[in-house]
């Protein structure tokens, strides 16, 4: 990776990066410097010199920009990502702790990174290297994302009813609802983190889409509510289906029952934020029978 070395001029350095203004650092030494000198750094004859932190970046001139590609798109994503780095020199003092964040400047040296993606900018910022060494590319949130999500436990519905041990009948409401665990149902909370960059994910079902066995599917936007001897005959005031055939024709006299449940992961770190989904499904059976009347 090759390092971007910018020639003062009078009392500024300026690395340009079209509307981007970071930062001015002052540095106080020994001595004055008059409008229009050129001060020696090394020799502590200038008072104040300003670093206007922009930077060039991709096809300004002047120098050359080492740029790295990283990632695929889906849905809420930080695809493409490209990240162009520029070595600052002269380097800001030791005293600019919120730049070099902890290095040491005698050690190490100081790049001004930018990352764009797909249009859209990410922060800059700065990183500190050992000498002699180049920056590590920065990692891609929506990579990190992904690998959050990939150390969760997302499983299928845990389906309390309807229940493949009971016997249900035509006409009367069944009533569906879903048991409520961080890995059935979530919130379901996972982190990633890589080259400074930390990303945290938010998992939690969305819907749940029920595949009656009947020719009917039914989509609840919550969990369900768990049928109650009190409610008597009343449909499901959130989640439920009437069956209007038994399942006598069905195979094992049952109907089967799919639940798929969408799980939506909310995302966000290293200055983005983004939405993944994930689809998870569980499998059931239900008999459905005449409804006895006892005379």
């Amino acid at each position: 990776m090759d390092g971007h070395r910018v020639d003062r001029s009078n009392a500024a350095l300026l690395i340009r990066r079209p509307a981007l203004l970071s930062s001015a650092l002052v540095l106080a030494a020994a001595g004055a410097a008059q409008a229009g000198e050129d001060p020696d750094v090394g020799a502590g004859q200038c008072e104040v010199i300003k670093f206007c932190v922009d930077v060039s970046v991709g096809g300004e001139p002047g120098g050359k920009d080492t740029q790295t590609d990283s990632g695929n798109g889906s849905e809420g994503s930080n695809s493409g990502l490209k990240c162009g780095y520029t070595k600052i020199d002269p380097e800001p003092p030791a005293s600019a702790v919120e730049l070099w964040k902890g290095a040491d400047p005698k050690k190490s040296d100081l790049y001004f990174y930018s990352c764009s993606n797909g249009g859209q900018d990410n922060p800059d910022g700065f990183i500190s290297v050992p000498n002699g060494q180049t920056p590590q590319q920065q990692a891609n949130p929506q990579e990190l994302a992904e690998r959050a999500v990939d150390s969760m436990t997302l499983l299928g519905p845990d389906v309390a009813s309807p229940k493949t041990a009971g016997r249900y009948a035509v006409g009367v409401p069944v009533w569906m609802w879903v048991n409520q665990s961080a890995t059935t149902y979530g919130p379901n909370t996972a982190s990633a983190s890589a080259g400074g960059v930390t990303v945290t994910a938010t998992a939690k079902v969305s819907k749940i889409v029920w595949q009656m066995g009947d020719g009917v599917s039914v989509t609840c936007n919550g969990p369900g509510t768990p049928y109650q001897a009190s409610e008597s005959m009343a449909e499901s005031p959130t989640c439920g289906h009437v069956y209007a055939k038994t399942s006598d024709g069905a195979p094992g006299s049952k109907f089967p029952v799919t639940a798929t449940s969408t799980w939506t992961i909310d995302w966000q770190g290293g200055g983005a934020a983004g939405q993944l989904t994930e689809i998870r499904q569980t499998n059931a059976q239900v008999a459905i029978g005449e409804l006895q009347v006892v005379r």
